[in-house]
């Protein structure tokens, strides 16, 4: 049987890496979000492209 602090340990250690990459991940996407070049003003880059009205159906791949 393992010696439970080290299974503590190892739990922790595992616990850190995963906020570091959390934390890196958070830092990228800020950079990226800062970089990024403004869009135009009055148009909401999440609507943009969408028309109104029924959609094509998408087809199907066999």
């Amino acid at each position: 049987m393992s010696n439970p602090s080290v299974q503590k340990r190892q739990k922790e250690r595992v616990r850190q890496e995963r906020q570091k990459e959390k934390d890196a991940e958070r830092k990228r996407r800020r950079e990226e979000a800062a970089n990024r070049p403004p869009g135009e003003p009055g148009v909401d880059p999440d609507l943009e492209g969408i028309v109104a009205g029924p959609q094509p159906i998408p087809e199907e791949e066999p």
